[in-house]
């Protein structure tokens, strides 16, 4: 039926993937989620994440109750979904510095133990991720793809807003999702222009 696609929202971890949660849940859609991670300093507005997710290689029962509904899915587990289905992906991009820096801060305050890589080490595994990833998309065409880069959607909240409602349904509420947006929580960033290139 129209509208009962899976809006899948993936990307690295640390790379923007609850902020476009919260623009979402903002516009109007319904989420699937389960609430067991709690917000912490690191995303004070929750992680919106469903645990059955995680286990995505040996059960995908969650697909059930995904239809016309948003959710979180990490970029390593895309190659296990089913190819059949109708998704449409908004897949978050971020420079691999910032993922690093932010994702190296968080496991310390946890008081978990960091990637032994070096930063070059890591950002090569992540772009080695990433391209795996966008070519399985690539090859698959029940999976629509819209690519936002993080620092735009912080930086020109409206106008990202508006590319992905023309992505999705046509019927979010654009302005409700831009306002969604807090540059304040844009903490691990590159000193960069403003404008989008």
């Amino acid at each position: 039926m129209p509208g009962n696609f899976i809006t899948i929202v993936s990307g690295l971890p640390r790379s923007g993937t609850s902020l476009m949660m919260q623009m979402l849940q903002a516009g109007g859609m319904r989420l699937l989620t389960d609430g067991q991670r709690a917000p912490d300093d690191h995303n004070p507005r929750g992680y919106f994440e469903h645990e059955s997710v995680k286990h995505s290689r040996n059960d995908l029962s969650w697909l059930n109750e995904a239809g016309g509904k948003a959710v979180k899915v990490i970029h390593l587990l895309l190659p296990h979904l089913p190819t059949d289905r109708d998704c449409r992906v908004i897949f978050m991009l971020r420079d691999l510095q910032e993922v690093i820096v932010s994702q190296r801060v968080m496991l310390k305050q946890q008081g978990r133990p960091a990637a032994t890589l070096t930063d070059a080490a890591l950002a090569g595994v992540f772009e080695k991720q990433l391209a795996t990833a966008h070519q399985w998309l690539a090859n698959h065409p029940n999976f629509r793809v819209l690519y936002i880069n993080y620092r735009d959607a912080i930086g020109h909240p409206l106008e990202v807003a508006g590319e992905i409602n023309r992505f999705l349904t046509g019927n979010l509420r654009v302005a409700d999702m831009a306002a969604a947006v807090d540059p304040a929580l844009y903490r691990q960033r590159k000193s960069m222009p403003a404008d989008r290139s």
